[in-house]
């Protein structure tokens, strides 16, 4: 089996984001050519996230300058992001291509590699079950995303979070409040809580209110009627008159807080608004809100998507690619959840991936494959695009 892996800070994004992740680290490179695999690292891939070329090399990874002759030869391309269709036109037919590929907003990416006869792994699909907890690299990201939000929230505070008694006074503890109790919001929370913050969150599934109390912070009670969770632990959509209830019950606690840090974010659909900017201007000038999703429609009204803006007097911060501010850890996570996946479904004999459809980590995770869209969830989606 042979793995090409690229350098994708070669490339910037619409939003001029250069990618500082990798796929692979020299630790998980050195245990896949322990396997028998063929790895393949392009020129400095690595080096955005602290890696150095000679650090791969040392593990038996070959280092190569042009990808474009070796395209037609890997099995499989593991990437952070979606390949260029300049690099997919070179793949051969049955080969894998293995990242973060947005499927449900990238539907002519997705039937492009369809067409060529690729199977097409998204790790956004790869189900939050007990087996696959290993291999989610949601989870690992939106994990860091949580601490560096808090990070950066501090950095544009003109106070500090813990309470502070001196001989001059004593410095009340900040409030912060997390909307979104999910992977990204409980780590906010264990974060915000760590440097001294008076935490209060909230999330429309109160079944992670033990969770939230369970870090020290406050769980929010909000009574908007039925309301849940889908087999994958994701909040269920709201109706607009609960989003209205939603909201009214959170403005005294925006109101009343230094930060508020936005984690809402459908799978598969546009975030909701959580925050207007009439709620914004109650805010105290110097409040800091973070919004997780501005790269992907927003929580906040008026946030901009990569950057920090100011709204009558409270710093929006939209900046997004959260876990690349600490792309070294964000690296050694995601590799890992590489790592695990390639090891759960490698055949020993045959050196291969085995493609089991059948298997429910696969059955979801495949969204491409035999020249056909497999996805029944993308499917629908694509048909009422």
């Amino acid at each position: 089996m042979k793995i090409i892996i690229l350098n994708e800070s070669k490339a910037a994004d619409p939003l001029n984001h250069v990618e500082k992740r990798v796929a692979v680290t020299p630790g998980s490179a050195q245990k896949l050519v322990k396997k028998g695999i063929t790895l393949l690292l392009e020129q400095g891939a690595g080096e955005a996230s602290g890696y150095a070329d000679k650090e791969y090399a040392a593990v038996g990874v070959t280092i190569i300058a042009d990808v474009n002759p070796v395209l037609p030869t890997v099995d499989m391309l593991a990437a952070v992001n979606k390949p260029s269709e300049a690099h997919l036109a070179l793949m051969k037919k049955g080969a894998m291509v293995v990242g973060h590929l947005d499927p449900f907003f990238q539907q002519p990416l997705i039937e492009s590699i369809a067409e060529k006869g690729l199977t097409a792994l998204s790790v956004e699909m790869i189900p939050r079950s007990s087996r696959a907890q290993k291999m989610d690299a949601l989870s690992s990201q939106a994990s860091l995303a949580g601490y560096v939000m808090v990070m950066q929230a501090v950095n544009q505070l003109p106070s500090i979070l813990p309470m502070m008694m001196t001989p001059s006074g004593t410095i009340k503890p900040a409030k912060v409040f997390v909307l979104g109790a999910g992977v990204a919001g409980l780590q906010a929370i264990a974060t915000a809580r760590r440097l001294g913050a008076n935490v209060l969150a909230y999330d429309t599934r109160p079944v992670v209110a033990e969770q939230v109390e369970s870090l020290g912070g406050k769980f929010l009670n909000i009574d908007i009627g039925e309301t849940g969770q889908t087999k994958d632990g994701y909040a269920k959509e709201l109706t607009d008159e609960q989003k209205a209830r939603q909201q009214d019950a959170q403005r005294d606690a925006i109101a009343g807080s230094d930060i508020v840090i936005t984690t809402a974010q459908l799978f598969g659909r546009k975030p909701p608004v959580l925050i207007t900017k009439a709620t914004l201007a109650l805010m105290k000038p110097g409040s800091v809100v973070v919004d997780m999703a501005a790269t992907s429609g927003g929580n906040v009204e008026g946030s901009v998507a990569g950057e920090t803006i100011e709204i009558n007097g409270v710093k929006v911060i939209g900046d997004g690619y959260w876990s690349q501010a600490v792309a070294r850890a964000a690296t050694d996570m995601y590799a890992n959840n590489i790592y695990n996946l390639i090891d759960e479904f490698f055949d020993d004999e045959s050196r291969s991936f085995g493609l089991n459809l059948d298997d429910d980590i696969l059955a979801g995770s495949v969204i491409a494959h035999n020249g056909k869209i497999t996805n029944d969830m993308l499917l629908n989606a694509y048909r009422g695009a």
